[in-house]
């Protein structure tokens, strides 16, 4: 008799070992694992390999590129982010935290593409049809296109998906989904990717846009195994406080276009809404206080003016006080090594604060000059003009380089009146916006 074989798998990421262990390796969880059954391994074995098919190698010049046929949300951000609108067939996640207005933005769009004549179904899993009508009425949102469905198994999904024809489905949420081929609750790894797969299949097959909506955990990624945001098309990451008006929709993965897109929208009575003017809503035009510094960063191919505010009081205690919030905490700390280094401004017995506003984490090395002359500014108590902007990366040695996209970057300056700029380089573009050349750290005491 052929000996069992037993495999246990992390609930938290989806390792699998045939040891149980009381702490996961890859993803650090304690007591994670759990036995599987041999329907459950059998499942494991099905969805690893199912993108594996003995295919055959064939040169690059005999393959025809295929084209990529896309239809608008009706949602100028939305379509931004996306890389120009929704792609039929594709598999799309959306994370975000509670309350962020991921199901908000979701029901708006179906009932967008529904108003073209496209059938559309809503899937809803943790809400109950009478409560998402109630949020249709809010939003304006109702269609005789749009289908709603209250439901969890995903059998009776496969049902529906045969009695209509629909050309965009809305999956909310991914965790509350299960099929009843599998023992495990829903929500878990193993329950996660068999639907996931599913879903793959019937997107590909049918040629049918699926966007799912999944939770995050409280370190801000998808909850469920890694290899769901690898199984998708597209990953999209809601980000802002949900007290704000202002939210973040920003692209991590997209086979269809480019990543590092995002798309700005506002809360309203009326539901989420592309926000209009949007560089007037990341800093005050009129207020000058000391402490407070404008700069210019790239968000994919979008130029957005950011005000950078520093707080530099004397502390109280041993230990001083470094916190960053929207920028890079270990960059900081390097940033005020430099300056007691290279401009002796003492700051070893202060406490620094950092704070980016409108809730955008700045990714890019470009804000590292107007960190720099933010704190100074808090530092010597001196306000710093709101025509002006910094733009410059700051090396460990004490010299500003420039940053990609330095045109693009003075063209919204310009639009948004700034006068001065300054800049590591000339630009190589003509310019009306008066540019102070800073090559080093030192110069912009000289500036001040």
């Amino acid at each position: 008799m052929a000996k069992k074989k037993i495999l246990f798998e992390c609930q938290h990421c989806g390792l699998t070992t045939p040891k149980w262990m009381g702490k996961c390796t890859n993803c650090g969880a304690w007591d994670s694992f759990i036995e599987l059954s041999e329907h459950q391994q059998d499942v494991v074995k099905q969805t690893k390999s199912a993108s594996s098919s003995a295919s055959k190698a064939v040169s690059i010049n005999d393959i025809q590129e295929s084209e990529v046929y896309r239809y608008s949300s009706l949602d100028k951000e939305l379509d931004g982010v996306l890389g120009g609108g929704i792609v039929p067939g594709s598999l799309t996640l959306i994370g975000g935290s509670p309350g962020v207005g991921k199901s908000t933005l979701l029901l708006k769009v179906a009932s967008n593409i529904a108003s073209t004549n496209k059938n559309v179904l809503y899937v809803t899993g943790e809400e109950s049809s009478g409560q998402i009508k109630l949020r249709a009425n809010r939003l304006s949102s109702n269609n005789d296109s749009l289908y709603l469905l209250s439901e969890i198994r995903l059998e009776q999904i496969l049902i529906e998906l045969e009695h209509r024809e629909y050309e965009f489905i809305i999956i909310d949420s991914i965790q509350t989904i299960y099929t009843e081929n599998i023992t495990s609750a829903p929500g878990s790894v193993t329950q996660v990717r068999q639907i996931t797969f599913e879903l793959m299949r019937i997107a590909k097959e049918k040629d049918i846009a699926i966007f799912i909506i999944g939770h995050i955990t409280k370190e801000g990624s998808i909850a469920g195994p890694r290899v769901l945001e690898h199984m998708v098309d597209t990953v999209l990451y809601f980000e802002g406080d949900s007290s704000q008006e202002l939210r973040i929709l920003r692209g991590f993965k997209n086979r269809f276009g480019p990543t590092s897109e995002i798309g700005v929208f506002e809360m309203r009575s009326d539901g989420l809404i592309s926000a209009t003017d949007v560089a007037s809503r990341f800093f005050n035009r009129n207020s000058e206080q000391a402490g407070s510094a404008l700069t210019v960063v790239m968000e994919g191919s979008r130029p957005i003016i950011l005000e950078v505010q520093a707080l530099v009081s004397e502390s109280h205690t041993p230990n001083s006080k470094r916190q960053a919030t929207g920028f890079d905490n270990n960059r900081l700390n390097m940033l005020l090594a430099l300056l007691e280094r290279k401009l002796e401004i003492p700051l070893s017995g202060y406490d620094v604060f950092i704070n980016i506003t409108g809730g955008i984490k700045i990714t890019e090395t470009s804000a590292d000059l107007a960190i720099l002359a933010a704190i100074i500014s808090s530092f010597r108590n001196r306000a710093i003009s709101k025509k002006t902007v910094f733009i410059g990366e700051v090396s460990l040695v004490g010299d500003v380089r420039e940053v990609y996209g330095m045109d693009v970057r003075l063209k919204e300056a310009k639009m948004q009146n700034i006068s001065k700029a300054l800049l590591a380089k000339k630009p190589l573009e003509k310019t009306t916006i008066k540019t102070f050349i800073v090559d080093e750290v030192t110069k912009l005491l000289e500036w001040y």
